[in-house]
């Protein structure tokens, strides 16, 4: 599936309606270069697992646990892994493997690591149709 956005609200409610949709155990991965509106997207799916406390990236601290929502919310950013057993220093597949929901940001990082299946969603800019303009994909595997 392909969804263009044309500004941040947008982007912001194809978050909601994924995380309406979402079921325990569900694991998105996004992936996005920096400044294409990951964050903006991830507070859109939080909303829609009902949590309601300000969402930001974990850079430094790899997970964010939310648990106020009607499923757990688990916001990984890989983006600083040395190596992917980092992950495991983490519990990461407490995390993965639990009755939560998983949203990974960079995490073409730990590919090999990745649960058999999970959702990417990938944010791409293309500023020759307009600086807030995103071509989003959301691919199953």
């Amino acid at each position: 599936m392909i969804i263009e956005t044309n500004c941040e609200k947008e982007t912001y409610d194809l978050g909601y309606r994924l995380g309406e949709q979402a079921k325990a155990g569900q694991v998105y991965t996004l992936v996005g270069d920096l400044g294409v509106g990951k964050t903006v997207f991830t507070k859109g799916l939080a909303a829609g697992l009902g949590i309601e406390e300000a969402v930001s990236s974990p850079t430094f601290t790899i997970v964010q646990i939310y648990e106020e929502g009607r499923l757990p919310f688990y916001h990984f950013d890989v983006y600083r892994i040395g190596d992917v057993e980092e992950m495991d220093e983490i519990g990461y597949e407490d995390y993965i493997y639990g009755e939560g929901v998983s949203l990974i940001e960079w995490a073409n990082l730990i590919e090999e690591i990745l649960p058999e299946h999970y959702t990417e969603v990938k944010i791409e800019k293309d500023l020759e149709k307009g600086y807030d303009y995103r071509r989003i994909s959301v691919c199953e595997y």
